[in-house]
This record gives C-alpha cells, sequence and structure tokens, in this order.
C-alpha cells in the first residue's frame, strides 16, 4: 500500500443497511470505501481495480451456512494473496468466523460492530499489511529484529515474526493462539524484547494457576490489614509490570468474576490494591496466550465479549510443529545442543536418519513435546552421535509389553522420581496440562508449582520456533 494515497476498502455484503453503515464509518475515518453485493461481484471489482482491504461477510443466502462466505475467501486469498481480509459474522456464526481466520482471513468482527473498535482494528490490519508482501528472510528479520531463542526459517513462521516486528514498537495489546508446547512464551518475550519497554520488565502470570480468591491481592496487591494475613503491604502484578509488559499466560483459564476486574484495568488504566482507599495509574501493555480458541468461549458464554475485544486487536497464531516440518532438524539440533550443554554431556549430533524419524513424527504436544524426547534420547542413550534406533527404543519402552510406561527409579532420589513422572505425563498427553493434571492426581494449580519447580513451566521447554 502506497503511504501517499487514502487506502481502499471493499465492503462484500448482502445487506443495503450494512453496505451504508460502513461506508460512511470508514469514509468519515479516512478510508475510501467502495460496496458491492455478494461474491461474484467482490471477484470482478477486486480484478479491475486495487484494493487494500476486504470486509467480507460470511453468508450470502437464506441458508446462512457460511459455505459461500469460505469459497468466496478462498478465492480471494487465491487471486490476491497478500490482500488482509477481515470477515463479519454474527456471534451464532462463531464457529464459522474462526474457520474463516484459519483459511487465512486477518481476523472478524460481529455484527452489531462497535465503531471505534472496528476503525481499530482496520487500522491495525492495514498496518501489518504493510509488511513485505513477497516476506522478508530470516536473515533480513534478524538484521533488524532480536528473536533470540526462536529457531526456524519456514514461511509459516517467517510471517508470525514479521508481525512481532511490526507490532512490538506499539502498545496494542497481542492475543498469541497456539496449541500447548508451540512456544507462545517465547513470542511474548520477543514482542517484550524489540519494544521501547524492553528496559522495563515483563511479568508473567499464568492465569490458571490463580486461584479465585486470590486473585485481585495478585495481580493489583494488597495493603497492611486488608485481610486476617496482611501483615505488610504487597506489590501485585500490574504495579511490578509497571512501564513494561504484562504477560497473561492460559488467558482462557479465567473464570467470568475475575474477568470483569481484569477488564476495568485494561479499559480505563487503573487498578485500585485491595484495602486500599484511592486507585493507582497503570503503565503496562498487555500480551496474553491461550491454547483455547477465545472466540469460540465467548459464543459459549464462557468469556466475556468486552474483554475478549480489549485483548486481541492484534491476533498472532503459531503454527504447530506438524505445519513446518522443515524447521524439525533446525530445532532438534538447537534442543540436542542446548540440553547436552545444560547437563555436560559435551558434544552431541543427530545422524540423518534420526532427523528423518524426527521429521516424520506427529508431534502433538509441539516442541515441548520434542524437547522432552531429545531429552530422554540422550539421557537414556549415553551417546554422542544419536540414530533412528535410539529414539526407536525409547519409544518401545513407553508404550512396551507391559500395558503402561515404564519407570526405572533405582539409583533416583524422589524428586527426579516425580520430574520424570511429570516429564513423561507431558510428553504422553502432547502438553495438555488438564489431561496430564488428572492423570497424575493433581489439581492444576498444583501441576503448575510442580512445573515450575522442576524447570518444566517454560511453553515450548525453551525452543520455540
Amino acid at each position: 500500500m502506497e503511504a501517499s494515497r487514502t487506502p481502499r476498502i471493499l465492503v462484500v455484503d448482502d445487506d443495503g443497511a450494512v453496505q451504508v453503515s460502513l461506508a460512511l464509518l470508514l469514509k468519515q475515518s479516512g478510508f475510501d470505501a467502495a460496496c458491492c453485493d455478494g461474491p461474484a461481484q467482490a471477484l470482478a471489482m477486486l480484478a479491475r481495480e486495487p484494493f487494500d482491504l476486504v470486509l467480507q461477510d460470511m453468508n450470502f443466502s437464506l441458508q446462512t451456512s457460511g459455505a459461500e462466505g469460505l469459497a468466496l475467501l478462498a478465492q480471494v486469498r487465491e487471486r490476491h494473496p497478500a490482500l488482509p481480509v477481515l470477515l463479519m459474522t454474527a456471534w451464532g456464526s462463531i464457529a464459522l468466523a474462526v474457520a474463516g481466520i484459519k483459511a487465512g482471513a486477518a481476523n472478524f468482527f460481529t455484527k452489531p460492530w462497535d465503531n471505534a473498535q472496528l476503525v481499530e482494528l482496520v487500522r491495525a490490519t492495514l498496518e501489518l499489511a504493510g509488511a513485505p508482501g513477497g516476506g522478508p528472510t530470516r536473515k533480513a528479520l534478524d538484521s533488524q529484529f532480536d528473536f533470540a531463542g526462536i529457531v526456524g526459517e519456514h514461511p509459516k513462521l517467517l510471517r508470525v515474526l514479521a508481525t512481532i516486528g511490526q507490532v512490538a514498537r506499539t502498545r496494542a495489546p497481542v492475543l498469541i493462539l497456539g496449541e500447548s508446547g508451540t512456544g507462545k512464551e517465547l513470542v511474548a518475550d520477543a514482542i517484550h524484547r524489540n519494544s521501547p519497554r524492553a528496559a522495563c520488565p515483563i511479568v508473567k502470570i499464568n492465569m490458571g494457576a490463580i486461584t479465585p480468591t486470590l486473585f485481585e491481592s495478585e495481580m493489583f496487591g494488597h495493603v497492611r490489614g486488608a485481610f486476617t494475613d496482611a501483615r505488610s503491604d504487597r506489590k501485585g502484578h500490574v504495579a511490578s509490570a509497571e512501564g513494561g509488559t504484562l504477560f497473561l499466560d492460559e488467558i482462557g483459564e479465567l473464570n467470568r468474576g475475575d474477568q470483569v476486574k481484569l477488564l476495568r484495568v485494561l479499559q480505563d488504566g487503573r487498578y485500585q490494591p485491595v484495602g486500599a482507599s484511592r486507585s493507582e495509574q497503570a503503565d503496562i501493555r498487555v500480551v496474553s496466550a491461550t491454547n483455547r480458541e477465545l472466540a469460540e468461549l465467548v459464543a459459549g458464554g464462557e468469556f466475556r465479549e468486552d474483554l475478549f475485544y480489549r485483548l486481541n486487536l492484534i491476533t498472532i497464531r503459531l503454527p504447530p510443529l506438524r505445519e513446518r516440518r522443515s524447521d524439525i532438524p533446525l530445532l532438534a539440533r538447537h534442543i540436542a545442543a542446548t540440553v547436552a550443554d545444560s547437563y555436560g554431556l559435551g558434544e552431541v549430533g543427530l545422524n540423518s536418519g534420526a532427523l528423518e524419524w524426527l521429521s516424520a513424527q506427529p508431534w502433538p504436544g509441539n516442541i515441548r513435546q520434542l524437547k522432552q524426547t531429545l531429552e530422554r534420547t540422550l539421557l537414556l542413550a549415553g551417546k554422542s552421535q544419536l540414530t533412528q534406533a535410539d529414539f526407536a527404543a525409547g519409544q518401545d519402552d513407553d508404550t512396551g509389553t507391559g500395558g503402561g510406561t515404564r519407570l526405572g527409579v533405582d539409583g533416583m532420589t524422589l524428586e527426579q522420581v516425580e520430574r520424570r513422572m511429570i516429564a513423561q505425563a507431558l510428553d504422553q498427553h502432547g502438553g495438555n496440562i488438564t489431561r496430564v493434571a488428572r492423570s497424575l492426581g493433581l489439581s492444576r494449580s498444583a501441576l503448575y508449582r510442580r512445573l515450575e519447580r522442576h524447570g518444566l513451566a517454560e511453553p515450548g521447554g525453551g525452543e520455540a520456533e
């Protein structure tokens, strides 16, 4: 998009009232808007005239199945791959919008929309679309930004890194979506590290590990005497992140009551410590992450719509490892070297057979599972060069003939046994915290404490994209 001309936006909707409303809003906000009724007319206009953004409805018939909307999105993506598309839908069709985003839409908004939020979303989407359309190389990205610890060169990862570079310098809230073990925390670190706030702290909170009774004290702090055990003033996470970044991991686990309390901070930029007589100003940038589809939680009544919109001005979706298999050899070598160094094992290598085997696995637990598999195999094999047979033997031990996972404990301390059991459960359940906690007979908060104590808590195992 040329900086000297007004951005052109195409509105595709068969409802004349929607066309008029959106066209008026866009023109009042400094954009050039054009409208059409359906897919055929939209494709013809896109072929004939240059546009910078499409606002597209998902339904163009009485059946309202969304098939026409998805088909139009696919055709726009095929013919104009660099053109961003924002989808319009109702909350009753939220699953359709999520499917559209997974098919390549930039984001979505709902009818009826909030004018200010929609204009902000349009501007943010246009700014992101200004990134190099052909896709920057990893070398070019590394020359501009610090992506230390993020390994890979797959085009899907490079698009994520380019987005990080675009949004890091702003204070816009970012929502990071991705399966367990894809490295969401490392992306949050990269956003903070490349932002003007880098000199101030990034404070990380696992929202699933905070009990509702302690939420306000943990987040906002308390003053002496606020409750029975409050023997002194305590600074909360929001105050600790002053001038920096607040990373809200597992945001999808936050209960509705606490969502209201968090929303107040994001809306007003103010918070009140428990027991205090006056509120405090918060200068923070919020980055959140979850492995759940927040939009679907909103549609189901589990997550507040207003909080959702406060969190997801910019959405970054991390690809699962199975969608970037070409990065697995790079990741495996990096992880193996890091693990060997941490255990003092000297140099280790992976032969071509081992790399081919690793690249062919499904990795439901993504990078975290890959790291655990490499760590376990390195320790059990005791060799400087790992082969496919070493990894296959490790799999046989896991699935052995005894009907369950074997756990050798000879010479191990209780702490080592616990760590190994948790690591194996994480591996077995693909990093799904809920299933791991259930299999070990622990609550989620108890599991999180053990993960942190044993150094297993970092999403992506510290070796993300």
